[in-house]
């Protein structure tokens, strides 16, 4: 149909852009899934890298497993002085080195960080997206837009209760949108009694083997090093609660991977989401500004007809004192 016509065409675009930049081969059949925006440990870009080692892991497992085709896509920056955001960086480029060379993952997985994203790029991105990943520990993301501009443009959320995902899940409707992790009160509780990171360590085999297979050097050379100050955070502190969160991750991305595979259901939930997202119109936010906040009125222009010769009518303002 038309709509999937659109959107492969803007996958394809992307999918030039890659191979210029860095000869990665990607099937624009595959669910293009994104996560563009500022390099941080609340945006958790290293819980979506830590199902990427989950899926490498049951590739490795058993090179025939069925896989939906995915290509990661991420985008964004790190503040200069912000060691572990760098880090976070060197960490999802070099697992992007060993998933996208491995002969046993073949074309199923592909991970690719966008250089230098801005607003130009972000033309590119936003249509050509089918998973947007909106994935911040529940209370910590303020608000945010960049959620809404993948909605519009017929993208599926998964993403946690946070920030405008809150007001997007409400207009789309809970089917149309991919929930896990805590909610804000859930994680305010856990805390105040005492969050164990290394208990979910210990009790969940999928994630214990991707962190041991970073701590060990695996994507890095063989350095232990490198990426020793991500792990220790997440085993030690982990104050944004990736581990809490990452079996309900784990879970909900299987749910999209096994719905993406049903074409055309996946086109209806991307329809109604795009034809749903009226509410976020720069229209009505100006609206809802000007009386709730600003508390100023329209101001009425005030207009006349001018009748043409042969092209019709023309708007003019109404000369000052006169009504039109």
């Amino acid at each position: 149909m038309a709509w999937n016509e659109v959107k492969l065409k803007n996958k394809q675009d992307f999918v030039a852009i890659i191979n210029q930049q860095q000869r990665i081969q990607v099937d624009p059949s595959s669910m293009f899934d994104v996560q563009v925006k500022r390099i941080h440990e609340y945006n958790r870009q290293h819980l979506n890298v830590l199902h990427i080692v989950t899926l490498y892991n049951r590739i490795k497992d058993n090179p025939n497993t069925e896989i939906t085709p995915r290509l990661f896509v991420f985008g964004g920056k790190a503040a200069p002085g912000y060691f572990m955001a760098k880090r976070m960086i060197k960490f999802i480029t070099s697992v992007a080195r060993v998933v996208n060379n491995d002969p046993d993952v073949r074309d199923r997985l592909k991970v690719f960080f966008i250089p230098n994203y801005n607003v130009k790029i972000g033309h590119c991105v936003y249509p050509m997206t089918d998973l947007s990943e909106q994935i911040s520990l529940a209370g910590k993301e303020a608000s945010g837009t960049g959620n809404m501009k993948f909605s519009m443009n017929g993208a599926l959320t998964i993403g946690t209760l946070d920030g405008a995902n809150v007001e997007i899940r409400e207009e789309v409707g809970p089917d149309n949108f991919y929930l896990f992790g805590l909610t804000v009160e859930e994680v305010m509780s856990r805390q105040a009694s005492g969050y164990r990171p290394m208990d979910y360590y210990y009790s969940n085999e999928s994630l214990k083997r991707a962190i041991d297979l970073i701590a060990q050097g695996h994507f890095s050379h063989g350095d232990r090093d490198i990426f020793k100050p991500i792990v220790d955070s997440l085993l030690y502190d982990d104050q944004y609660m990736l581990f809490a969160d990452y079996q309900s991750y784990i879970d909900c991305q299987d749910t999209v991977a096994k719905t993406f595979m049903d074409k055309s259901k996946w086109t209806r939930l991307s329809i109604l989401n795009a034809c749903r997202m009226g509410k976020f119109s720069s229209d009505r936010s100006i609206m809802d500004y000007s009386r709730k906040i600003w508390d100023v009125q329209p101001f009425p222009i005030k207009l006349k007809w001018q009748q043409l010769p042969e092209n019709g009518v023309l708007f003019s303002p109404a000369p000052p004192g006169k009504k039109p």
